[in-house]
């Protein structure tokens, strides 16, 4: 074993309040998301709405706080009013982001009606790709005005009187990418961004607004593109989106089992860019960000092609990848890295919430079963609460092609000072060796330990399957101590870990 792992942390060492938006998710009309993930109604569990219950049951357990819809690329070819009215009277159309056939049996009601079973608060994006800013104020107008109008009395018709009151906004989608419908400069889509954002707060001025920011932060204009965006809309919109997707590339284990570093200066660089356009036009307010994309995908798996030539099936396979321990780790790690910059990371949401690219799988018909991934996501919501803390970390480092160095561990912790529980998230991210964990918690008094658990697998391949689904899980670490308010332990290669601790009674 190497020298241990030291973490220093006080609860003075405050970086802001637990966001409960931190764990959002995504539903986009891709692949089988919505189509026999969230909606089937011949499914032995469906409901009187036709939404599985099974998967109801399982979001809220997964704790998902907020829920991005519809799109993702689907939404720069999207025409909301096909997805509201009778059902048997809605068009079908091609979807060109994905190359399928969008039947529109499910919409804006049928989305609101879910959210509401689900518990989670709704993130609505509009089209600024192939639509504009007429059909933004319309969408707003039958979601949150009160009847009276053209679109709030056809809302109330289609059996829904009350305005859903939906707050948070995204103006369009991953605008800089030349992927995306209608994709735009970012002299173009910082003019329609902020005329559509200045006519939707007419409309209803307490909304909270996300204008696109760089699809990655790989892409050649990025920070340009959010200086740009944001020296013309700063007054009107609150947050700027983050988008980032992770994969082991090349069979490099050791860049893969890093990628927080790169979500950790992504996000520092947006936030220096932001504050350096605050300061250019002498703003109080400060941008914070919408990180409204972010998962392990491996675009490049035959899974991530979508059909072509006359093939525009409904609901394909599309982008349903099967996530292994390893990449729970990297996961998990992930999160840390959110919630270690909650200070400007208002809103965060992992794309995306069933069978694409998902914590949450289904067989149609069948069963629903839990990926490897959805283990960290599901305890980190659960129980971090109260201050994030800046955890400083001591720890042999690995090396690796992507960045040189990095450190073996990465932790974060949360303190709620009211109830007396102090929770610590680490991972183990070097990809050899168990460590041993050191951590002196004498400033948070008299503690006791609840519970230690570790994911973990001696494979770091391994995965659950619908004919396996607990071949990877979460499982106590015995290892895990106090000895003199003293944290000690040890930490399995390639592990992720949640250590709880209360204020003794």
């Amino acid at each position: 074993m190497s020298s241990p792992v030291t973490l220093t942390l006080q609860p003075s060492f405050q970086v802001a309040p637990v966001r409960r938006r931190t764990f959002g998710a995504f539903v986009e009309h891709l692949g089988r998301c919505v189509y026999t993930g969230i909606f089937e109604p011949d499914h032995p569990s469906a409901d009187e709405d036709g939404f599985r219950a099974d998967v109801l049951a399982l979001t809220r357990e997964l704790g998902v706080s907020s829920v991005r819809y519809p799109g993702g690329n689907f939404v720069s070819g999207y025409r909301w009013e096909d997805g509201v009215g009778p059902v048997e009277e809605r068009p079908a159309r091609h979807d060109l982001a994905w190359h399928s056939t969008e039947p529109n049996t499910v919409g804006l009601d049928e989305f609101m009606a879910w959210a509401g079973k689900a518990e989670v608060e709704p993130m609505y994006a509009v089209n600024l790709g192939t639509r504009g800013i007429a059909e933004a104020l319309d969408v707003l107008q039958y979601a949150n005005a009160p009847q009276g109008i053209a679109y709030s009395d056809q809302r109330a018709e289609n059996g829904h009187a009350e305005p859903y009151g939906i707050r948070m906004w995204c103006l369009g989608n991953e605008m800089d990418g030349p992927w995306q419908a209608g994709h735009k400069t970012a002299e173009e889509y910082a003019r329609i961004a902020t005329e559509a954002a200045r006519l939707m707060r007419q409309e209803d001025p307490d909304l909270e607004l996300i204008a696109c920011g760089s699809s990655s932060s790989q892409m050649e204009t990025f920070a340009a593109w959010e200086n740009t965006v944001l020296t013309e809309s700063y007054d009107l919109v609150d947050m700027i989106s983050a988008h980032a997707y992770y994969s082991e590339k090349d069979g490099d284990q050791a860049s893969f089992l890093a990628s927080a570093d790169d979500m950790d200066h992504f996000i520092d660089s947006v936030v220096a860019t932001a504050d350096h356009v605050r300061a250019k036009l002498k703003r109080d307010k400060r941008i914070m960000i919408s990180f409204d994309e972010w998962n392990i995908w491996y675009q490049h798996r035959a899974e991530s092609r979508p059909p072509s030539g006359d093939d525009w099936p409904v609901a394909p396979v599309l982008l349903e990848d099967t996530y292994s321990a390893m990449d729970a780790v990297v996961f998990g790690n992930l999160l840390i890295s959110l919630l270690r910059h909650s200070d400007r990371v208002a809103s965060a949401s992992l794309a995306q919430l069933v069978n694409v690219i998902a914590p949450i799988m289904t067989a149609p018909g069948g069963e629903a079963w839990k990926q490897t991934t959805f283990h960290p996501f599901a305890l980190t919501s659960r129980h971090a609460a109260g201050q994030v803390l800046d955890v400083r970390v001591t720890a042999p480092s690995f090396e690796n092609a992507r960045f040189g160095k990095s450190s073996a561990a990465d932790a974060v912790a949360t303190w709620d000072e009211e109830s007396g529980a102090l929770t610590v998230f680490v991972v183990n991210r070097g990809p050899e060796g168990e460590q041993a964990l050191n951590a002196d918690l004498a400033g948070f008094g008299d503690l006791e330990l609840v519970e230690a658990v570790t994911l973990h697998h001696e494979d770091p391949y391994a995965a659950n399957t619908q004919d396996a689904p607990e071949t990877v899980v979460p499982a106590p670490n015995d290892s895990v101590a106090l000895d003199g308010g003293r944290l000690v332990g040890t930490l399995p290669a390639i592990s992720w870990s949640m250590i709880r601790l209360a204020r003794r009674a």
